[in-house]
Parts: structure tokens; sequence; C-alpha cells
């Protein structure tokens, strides 16, 4: 096999694809079950070639892909993949690394430990904190929950990591009602159930409110974990953290913040008032691939006690090494032994892009969000219905009209958005009404895309908007 060639091969059409992003439609072309079937023949007997199956794969998984990599798609939180990231994740896969353990790749090992630090130091955190490199946030907040429980449980004079939860003190959950349901589902891996949980009230924007809250914490006994949110996966907001962690550490709680995509806040000036007191938490929980721009499968757990997060993590066999003191074993932070090199990509977009570059995209982003508000809220009878703080944006197409009369035009100008293709923006329920969910966070998005979004979805609105008056004409003619 010409390896030079077949890489070449895969290079080219990945550099066809990227450099398409911006003028390509931003939809799939083709959807899943026609998918299914291009993707289905019977198990092939003999071998074929390395470029014919690569050009077979390009043919037919293309046109079922979605531009996410564009600077206008905008259907959930996730980050466009920066291409120096991608060429370091292309690395990454060629040199087919297990990053284990410090021993069986020393150089995966001390990219982690240095991206890490790193990130601890852009994010404002505690220098001390330590750092496991996962698969993203949903493994991230699972990490930082499991450090959560065995912390409390040892307070409690429970050994959780050797005996498990049979018998164990029960924890109370304390979780603000608009809470990331990944929050909930690593509370249900972790044998605490989402449904056995201290719901705290929350307000309009998605804020726990301050004196439920202080009721809450005052009331439950026992262990403690609280669970605070740094961008609500809607509206973008930020629990108050200044306010409530001084009052859940009195009680002796551990604290824990989603931030997956609104840690990043607190790398640029103009936003790091929103995440005032973050610092303070016991662990945190945020993505590479959503602000940071790394390729998928990059999340990180952060915790500030470093012997609790290893207590909670560490995989240890007679057949692994084992580190000395000075030595930083990848496996003692995350769930998992086999797994890539996540730290390589996370070191390059880092070195690439440095803080300054970092807080510039982040800042970027917002104000687009901001623009794309301003301006679609000129068109009579479309409304932003959050306050947009960061770099999401929920809007409601007539919903003057009424409820039901602004969910079913909400629903078809998502559909007619979507159909038009010249950006991507999801629907979502809010509050229990239809809303069409703006999340940009993308390093090529800047005021000129949101200018063209704003377009798009004025356009989408007056489109459906006509067609219902014609029906209504065409009725009434009857």
């Amino acid at each position: 096999m010409d390896i030079a060639a077949l890489f070449s091969q895969a290079a080219r059409e990945a550099a066809r694809f990227r450099e398409g992003s911006v003028t390509r439609p931003h939809h799939p072309g083709r959807m899943y079950a026609d998918c299914v079937d291009v993707f289905s023949e019977p198990l092939p007997e003999t071998g074929t070639s390395g470029d014919a199956v690569i050009r077979d794969l390009v043919e037919k998984a293309e046109p079922g892909l979605h531009t996410m990599t564009g600077p206008r798609f905008h259907g959930w939180v996730i980050g466009g993949s920066h291409p120096v990231g991608v060429a370091a994740d292309m690395l990454t896969s060629a040199w087919g690394q297990n990053a284990g353990n410090h021993i069986a790749t020393p150089s995966a090992a001390a990219a982690e430990l240095i991206a890490g630090r790193w990130l601890v130091e852009l994010l404002g955190l505690p220098s001390s904190a330590s750092v496991g490199f996962v698969t993203g946030a949903t493994m991230a907040n699972f990490t930082g929950l499991a450090a959560a429980r065995s912390f409390v449980l040892d307070q409690a004079g429970w050994d959780a990591d050797r005996k498990g939860l049979f018998g164990a003190p029960p924890i109370s959950v304390i979780i603000g009602d608009d809470a990331h349901t990944t929050v909930f589902s690593a509370l249900q891996f972790l044998g605490l159930g989402h449904d056995r949980v201290v719901r705290v009230p929350t307000d309009e924007q998605g804020r726990m409110v301050v004196p439920e809250f202080e009721h809450a914490i005052t009331s439950v006994e026992g262990p403690v974990i609280v669970v605070l949110q740094a961008g609500q996966i809607n509206t973008g907001c930020f629990d108050d953290f200044a306010a409530v962690i001084p009052m859940a550490k009195a009680r002796g709680a551990w604290l824990h913040i989603d931030g997956a995509f609104g840690l990043w806040a607190q790398v640029t000036e103009s936003h790091r008032h929103l995440t005032t007191g973050v610092e303070l938490a016991d662990s945190w929980a945020t993505d590479g691939h959503k602000w940071l721009q790394t390729p998928y499968d990059c999340g990180y757990a952060i915790v500030r006690n470093e012997a609790v997060h290893r207590r909670a993590m560490t995989i240890a066999a007679s057949y692994l090494p084992a580190a000395a003191e000075d030595e930083r074993d990848p496996s003692h932070y995350v769930p998992e032994l086999s797994r890539r090199a996540r730290g390589f990509a996370t070191w390059a977009v880092i070195k690439h892009l440095g803080r300054e570059g970092i807080a510039a995209m982040v800042e970027r982003n917002c104000a687009a969000a901001r623009r794309v508000a301003e301006l679609v809220t000129q068109e009579i009878g479309i409304a932003v219905v959050n306050d947009v703080v960061l770099n999401q944006a929920i809007i409601r197409f007539d919903g003057h009209l009424g409820d039901e009369a602004g969910d079913a035009m909400t629903v078809e100008t998502v559909a007619e958005l979507q159909r038009d293709g010249r950006m991507f923006a999801g629907g979502a329920k809010w509050r229990g009404r239809q809303v069409m969910r703006l999340s940009v966070c993308n390093h090529q998005t800047d005021l000129e895309q949101a200018e063209i979004d704003a377009d798009a979805i004025i356009k989408a609105y007056r489109i459906v908007r006509a067609r219902n008056l014609e029906q209504v004409q065409a009725t009434a003619a009857r």
C-alpha cells in the first residue's frame, strides 16, 4: 500500500470539504433513511483497495453531512473544529498512540500536562487544579461528580470507592430546574439518581433563584453536592456563583459547575463579570470541542483537589506501569484506559490562537449573537425572548397572536429556515413554548455572518407568514 498517496488523498478530500464550508448549504442533502440505503450492502467477502474505499466513503457520506464546520451553523453549541486542531488530530490518528498512561506514550502525557496547565490559567481557575481529558462535557460532569461523591461520603466516614453505595449515607444533590440533561445523566450513571435530587426553581432566564437555593441548602441533611451552571443551554445565563457558593461552602457542600461552553466567558474582559466567583467551586466541566474549537471527542474535567480526583478515577493493575511522584499518569484522571491522545489537538489550538486569539473569538461570537438579535427584532412579529448575555439567543415568531399561533409559526419558520440552508438553527421548547434556538460558537462567525443569519431568519419568517395569509384568504373565499 502506498501510504503517502492514501493519506494525501484523504487530506485532499478533507481540504476540499472544509474550503467549501462557507458556501455549502448549512443542512444535509441526504437524510438518515436515504443514508442507510446508500450504505447498505452485503458484507464484503474480499477486500477493496484503500484509495477506492476512501473514494466510496466520500461519495456515500458527504451528502449526509451537516455543515457543522460552517460559520452559520447555530443548531447546537458546538465548535467549528479549527483547521490547526484538525491537522493535529490527523497526526494523532496517524501516530496511533494509546494515551492510557505516561509510559506507553510519554509525549501524549506531556502534552496533556502542559495543555492542562494552560487551560487552568486561561479559565482563571486554581493553579493546583488537576485536569482530566475526557470525551466531552458529559464525561467531564461524570468525572467531577464522581470526585464529589467520593469526597462528601469520605467526609461522612464512608469509603465509596472501596465499598460502593450499599449502606452509604444518602447524598443530597441540589440542582437548578434548568440544568442540562447530561448532568442528570451523570447523576444516574453514578447511582445518585436523576430524579432523587433537590430541584431549585429558576427565574425567567434559567438562573437559580437565590432565596430558593438558600432554603434548599439549609433544609437538607447529611452529605451535599451542589451543581451550578455557567451558560444555560438555551439562554446562556449563569447562576449567581458569588451569592450561592459561600452558602454551600458554609454547609460543607461540594460545588460542581457545568460550564460546557459558558466557562469560556472567563477568558474575556467584557464577559468575565458573568462568572464572578466561579473559581471558588470544587470541580468544573467544560468542552474543548465547543469554544476552544478542537475536533470532537475532547472535554475537560477539572478538580480543585488533585488527590480526590485521583482517588475517584485511578485505574490500577499489575501490568500497568506505576507513576513516580513527579510523573502524571493520564489514566488517573479519567474513567478510560485505552483512549486517543486528546492533548495534542488541545495543545495545538491553544498554541496557535494564544490567549488573545481565544478571547477575541469568544468576543466575536458574542457580538454576532447580539447583532442577530438586534436585526431580527426590527421585524414586526419577531421577538427574542432571552437576555443575550453571551452567545445564545432564543427567538419566537408571532407570539403576540397567542401561544398556539406563536408555536405554530415558530415551528414552521424553523423548518423553512432549514430548507433555505443559508444558515442552520434548530427548534426547542422554553417555558413550555416553541422557540428557535441560536447558538453562535464558531471561530469563523463574525458580524458579517450575523447579517446573513438575520436576513435568512427574516426571509424564512416572511415566507411562512405570506403562505399562511394566502391559506387564510383561500379559506375565506370558499
